[in-house]
């Protein structure tokens, strides 16, 4: 299977660097998840994004295009793929979970409530993708794409109105119960507050 860590297109940075590339305890994000993944032995592991920075990872580059809906940034491939969000720093645990999860179709992992003393967010982060069933994965995303088109979404779909489309179930409705949750202080990181917190929570384990 091989593993792609999505690092988008990176408007948003934090003082002037990809988010993906902050460093926390010493280590930029990207290089941790990649790091943890080669300990789990994973060795096919690509970058997708459109900033050049990150070619400077252990792992093969791949440059696309962000110009079209966000949904497309997963992706289309010839096997089994398991799509990882850059800009998360994932623990230990996650990553190894992730990993070990077996699937003969597609898996979400997510954090859900209630979440961790200091936990940097209040509402549920997305993981990752784990995907066998690659048609069923890119149909799922077409119909997302058609969904947004008919103006069916509330806001712009993400990672969880394709699950929505994914499971069947209702749209705009997030069912927490219904993915492989990992509630440690695996978060994504979006501003600088957020590396506070993380490390905060960290600390409490």
């Amino acid at each position: 299977m091989q593993y792609i860590i999505m690092c988008g297109s990176n408007h948003e940075k934090i003082s002037g660097v990809p988010r993906q590339l902050v460093q926390i305890g010493g280590e930029r994000i990207l290089d941790r998840t990649i790091r943890l993944l080669r300990q789990n032995g994973i060795s096919d592991i690509a970058v997708t994004g459109t900033d050049e920075a990150f070619r400077d990872v252990d792992a093969t580059f791949i440059h696309y295009d962000s110009s079209g809906p966000w949904i497309n940034c997963f992706l289309a491939t010839k096997g089994p793929t398991c799509y990882i969000f850059g800009d998360v720093y994932f623990s230990e645990e996650a990553i190894k979970t992730i990993v070990e999860t077996p699937t003969e179709s597609i898996e979400f992992f997510a954090s859900a409530p209630s979440f961790p003393p200091r936990y940097p967010k209040v509402w549920a982060e997305p993981f990752a993708f784990k995907v066998v069933d690659c048609e069923k994965f890119q149909q799922s995303i077409a119909t997302v794409n058609a969904y947004r088109i008919q103006g069916k979404w509330r806001r712009h779909p993400i990672a969880w109105e394709l699950w929505q489309v994914i499971k069947g179930t209702p749209l705009n409705d997030i069912d927490y119960n219904n993915y492989h949750i990992i509630n440690d202080y695996t978060c994504d990181v979006d501003r600088e507050t957020d590396i506070q917190l993380l490390q905060g929570a960290i600390y409490d384990r």
